[in-house]
C-alpha cells in the first residue's frame, strides 16, 4: 500500500536539502523560494523502495509565517522525519511542528540531526541528548536519531535504510471507499488544462470518473491522472496524485477544496469535534472564541462553542462544536488543528465526531451525556447513536458513510443487525446508496403518536368512520417526509393497529356511535331512500315532518355515505346505494348488448326516469368513471 512521509522542523534546518540528498529532487520549485533560500509552498518528491514501491514525500515550510502550509501538507502524511539542525538544536517551529503532527494523529517517525558536519563530536552528543529530552513523552520518544550531512553524505545511507524499513512495515489504515483528495495545488498545464494535486486520503480515482468539488459542488470529469510524474489509469489511497479536470478553469478551483465523487460528501456549517488543548498552550480557549481552523488542506476562520464549560484549559479535552461562516465537507475521524489569532500559534486539535452538528443546549446534562457517548461509540453503536440524533429526519446510507468510521460493507452489516433487532428501520428502499434509515425508537414513538392521534380524532368526530390519508398527512404527518409517513401508516396497518376503508383510516374497533334519536333518524332516512330507489324523495319532504333542518340531519347523512348506504349525486339529491349499483349494472348491460353510445333519450328509455333525476344521474356516472361524455352522448369508459 502507498505510504507518504512528511518532513517537519524549524526554518533553515535543512529539510529541503535533505530531501534532495536522499532523492535527487529539489522540492523548491518557485523562483521566490530559490531567491530567498526558504521553502514557502509544499514540495513533493519520492523515493523508490525495494519491490518497485515508491515512498511519497511531502516537504513542508519551516517559517512560522507559513505554518498553515505546513499543516496542509502534514494532513496527508503517514509518518514524519523531524529535521533538527545540529548547530542550533530544538527551536520554536520544531516544537510547533511536533505539536501539529501529534494533533493530526501521526504516531511514528524518525529524527534527522542535520548539519552534523558543522559541529564537533561533543556538541553533537550534547544536542542529541537535548533532542532526546525534548521528545520525551511524545510519539517520537523512542524514535531513532540519525546525525546526517546533506553535503558530505555522512549518515544518509543509515537514514535511507531506516526510512525504507519504516515504509515497508507501515500499514496505514485507509478506507477503500469514499474517495477524497484534499487539493493543495491548482495550476494550468499547457495542452491539458486545469490540474489539481493532493494526497488521495481514501478510495481510488480512475480516468473517466465523474467528480465534484466540495463544498462548491462544481462538476467535472477526470481527463487524466499522474502520480510522481507518471501517467496512471487508477490512483489508490495514499498516493500523491495529479488530476487533470475537464470543464473547469483554474479560477473555478480553490486550494483547500476536496475532490470526491458526486453525492458522497455533505458540507455543513457546524461540526462536532473532540478537541484537546495543548498542555503547552499559553492560554485556554474560551467559549465562542474565533480561531484559525485547519482541516485537510483548508484553513478558515471559525468559532469554538463549548456546550459544557466556559473555557477549555491547557491540557483539557472536551467535545465541542466548531461553527463556520460557510459549509465545509468533513468525514468522521478526520483530524483538525486549531491555531489562535494573535499571535498565530497552534493551540489545539482533535478529530471529527460528527460533520453534522446538532442543536445542543449549553450545560444540559442529557446533551452532555449524548456528546460523551458520541466520543466513545464505534461500529453499530455509533450508527445507532447517529440515527437517534437525526430523529424523524433519519439518515441516508451515503450520509451515514460520512458519519461513521465504517466502510460500506461493514455499514451494511451494522444496519442489517440494527434493523433485525428493531433498533433501526429502513423507510426508503430506492437503490443501495439511496436507502434511508430511521432509528427504531423514533419509529416506535411515531406509531404510538399515530394511534393516539387517530383515537383522539374518533373522540372528536364520533360520527365519522375515520380520517382520510390526505387529512392525516396534512395534520399528524405534516412535518414528516412522505416516505416516512407512508412507512409508519403501512406498518400500523400490517400490525392490525389500524384499519382502512378505501382511503379512510380508523382504529380496528372503531364504530360510528349515534345517539338514540340519531339512530332513529338513520333508519328513517335509509327506509325512505330504499323505498324511493332511483326516484328518491326530496330532503325537505323527509325532514319537515320530523321538524328537522338539513344542518341538524347532515351528520347522519354523512354516516350513511361513509357506510356506503347512501350516494350523493348532487347537492341535496341522495340515492340508495343499492339502487345506484343496479343502475350501473343496467348501463353496462346496455353497452354489452352492442350499443356504442347513449344520449339522454336512450337513458330515459332505459330507466324511465324524469329529467329531474336523469341529468343528475348521467353526470354522476361520468364522475364515477362509468361513462365518458363525448358531445351530447355517453360512451362506456374502458377500464
Amino acid at each position: 500500500m502507498p505510504v507518504i512521509m512528511g518532513t517537519a522542523g524549524h526554518i533553515d534546518h535543512g529539510k529541503t536539502t535533505l530531501i534532495k540528498a536522499l532523492t535527487g529532487i529539489d522540492c523548491d520549485r518557485l523562483a521566490e523560494e530559490k531567491k530567498r533560500g526558504i521553502t514557502i509552498e509544499l514540495g513533493f518528491a519520492f523515493m523508490d523502495l525495494p519491490g518497485g514501491v515508491r515512498l511519497g514525500i511531502i516537504d513542508v515550510p519551516g517559517h512560522e509565517r507559513f505554518v498553515k502550509n505546513m499543516v496542509a501538507g502534514a494532513a496527508g502524511i503517514d509518518f514524519v522525519t523531524l529535521v533538527i539542525a545540529a548547530d542550533e538544536g530544538v527551536m520554536p517551529q520544531t516544537r510547533e511542528h511536533l505539536d501539529i503532527c501529534t494533533l493530526l494523529g501521526i504516531e511514528t517517525g524518525v529524527v534527522a540531526l542535520t548539519k552534523a558536519d558543522m559541529v564537533d563530536a561533543d556538541w553533537l552528543n550534547m544536542v542529541t541528548d537535548d533532542v532526546r529530552a525534548e521528545l520525551a513523552g511524545t510519539f517520537l520518544a523512542d524514535a531513532p536519531i540519525f546525525p546526517v550531512s546533506s553535503h558530505t553524505g555522512a549518515g544518509l545511507p543509515e537514514l535511507r535504510a531506516a526510512l525504507i524499513e519504516l515504509a515497508a512495515n507501515f500499514a496505514p489504515r485507509r478506507r477503500s471507499d469514499l474517495a477524497r483528495l484534499p487539493i493543495d495545488r491548482v495550476f494550468t498545464l499547457k495542452g491539458h488544462g486545469t490540474v489539481v494535486t493532493g494526497t488521495l486520503i481514501a478510495g481510488t480515482f480512475a480516468v473517466g470518473d465523474e467528480v465534484r468539488l466540495f463544498p462548491s459542488d462544481k462538476r467535472s470529469k477526470i481527463r487524466s491522472l499522474q502520480s510522481h510524474g507518471e501517467p496512471v489509469e487508477v490512483s489508490p489511497a495514499g498516493r500523491r496524485t495529479a488530476v487533470n479536470l475537464a470543464g473547469l478553469e483554474v479560477e473555478d478551483v480553490e486550494r483547500g477544496e476536496v475532490l470526491a465523487r458526486p453525492g458522497t460528501l455533505f458540507p455543513e456549517a457546524a461540526w462536532e469535534v473532540k478537541l484537546s488543548c495543548l498542555a503547552s498552550a499559553p492560554r485556554g480557549i474560551k467559549h465562542r472564541t474565533e480561531v484559525h481552523f485547519h482541516h485537510g488542506t483548508r484553513e478558515v476562520l471559525a468559532r469554538v462553542h463549548l456546550p459544557d464549560r466556559d473555557k477549555l484549559e491547557p491540557g483539557e479535552t472536551a467535545v465541542c462544536q466548531i461553527r463556520f461562516p460557510e459549509p465545509l465537507a468533513g468525514v468522521y475521524g478526520d483530524r483538525v488543528v486549531i491555531r489562535s489569532g494573535a499571535p498565530l500559534r497552534t493551540m489545539a486539535g482533535g478529530r471529527i465526531l460528527s460533520p453534522l452538528a446538532r442543536k445542543v443546549k449549553r450545560f444540559d446534562a442529557d446533551a452532555a451525556a449524548t456528546l460523551a457517548a458520541l466520543a466513545t461509540a464505534e461500529g453499530p453503536e455509533l450508527v445507532a447513536l447517529q440515527l437517534a440524533r437525526a430523529g424523524a429526519e433519519g439518515l441516508g446510507f451515503a450520509r451515514l458513510m460520512t458519519l461513521t468510521d465504517l466502510e460500506s460493507k461493514a455499514l451494511d452489516k451494522a444496519l442489517s443487525g440494527l434493523c433485525d433487532k428493531g433498533a433501526a428501520a429502513l423507510v426508503d428502499r430506492e437503490g443501495r446508496e439511496g436507502r434511508h434509515f430511521v432509528h427504531g425508537d423514533v419509529v416506535a414513538a411515531l406509531t404510538q403518536t399515530l394511534t393516539d392521534f387517530v383515537a383522539a380524532y374518533h373522540k372528536r368526530e364520533p360520527l365519522k368512520l375515520g380520517i382520510s390519508r390526505s387529512e392525516l398527512a396534512s395534520t399528524w404527518g405534516k412535518y414528516l417526509a412522505p416516505k416516512l409517513f407512508h412507512f409508519v401508516v403501512e406498518r400500523q396497518l400490517r400490525a392490525g393497529r389500524l384499519a382502512t376503508d378505501q382511503d379512510v383510516l380508523r382504529l380496528p374497533d372503531h364504530k360510528v356511535s349515534l345517539a338514540s334519536d340519531q339512530a332513529k333518524l338513520r333508519e328513517t332516512l335509509l327506509t325512505a331512500y330504499r323505498a324511493g330507489g332511483l326516484t328518491p324523495p326530496n330532503v325537505k319532504d323527509i325532514l319537515e315532518p320530523l321538524d328537522l333542518t338539513f344542518k341538524e340531519a347532515q351528520p347522519v347523512y354523512k354516516v350513511l355515505i361513509d357506510e356506503r348506504l347512501l350516494v350523493k349525486a348532487q347537492e341535496n339529491m341522495y340515492f340508495c346505494a343499492e339502487a345506484i349499483t343496479g343502475l350501473i349494472e343496467k348501463v353496462r348491460a346496455y353497452y354489452a348488448a352492442g350499443a356504442t353510445d347513449m344520449g339522454p333519450a336512450e337513458f330515459r328509455e332505459l330507466t324511465g326516469l324524469s329529467r329531474k333525476f336523469l341529468i343528475a344521474l348521467l353526470e354522476y356516472l361520468d364522475k364515477e368513471k362509468v361513462t365518458v361524455r363525448v358531445g351530447d352522448k355517453r360512451q362506456l369508459r374502458r377500464r
